[in-house]
């Protein structure tokens, strides 16, 4: 390996959790915080969680709704435009429809 080039490597750095659980590993940096360990994470406790620093929920919950009324307003246009093609456009549609 070359000299100098390399960040210093701690084995015994410091992983500390939002919830308060702590353990070591290889990093380099000597102390790292995070929000989610395996002692709170959903998946390994069963408990449903939701971990929202920046507000993600809500604005996935506010594209939902709208682009369900962004589709509703669609499939009323598609309704619309079915009729008006199934509407006869000249009088002599009409005539031949009136003869069926």
């Amino acid at each position: 390996m070359k000299t100098g080039i390399h960040p210093q490597y701690y084995p015994a750095a410091q992983v500390v959790c939002a919830c308060g659980n702590t353990f070591t590993t290889g990093s380099t940096k000597p102390q790292i915080r995070v929000e989610i360990c395996a002692k709170c994470h959903p998946f390994y406790t069963g408990q449903q969680k939701f971990v929202d620093t920046v507000g993600k929920i809500e604005r996935f919950q506010a594209k939902q709704k709208a682009a369900a009324a962004k589709q509703a307003v669609a499939k009323q246009k598609k309704v619309k435009q079915q009729e008006e093609d199934n509407r006869p456009k000249t009088l002599r549609e009409m005539l031949l429809a009136a003869k069926d």
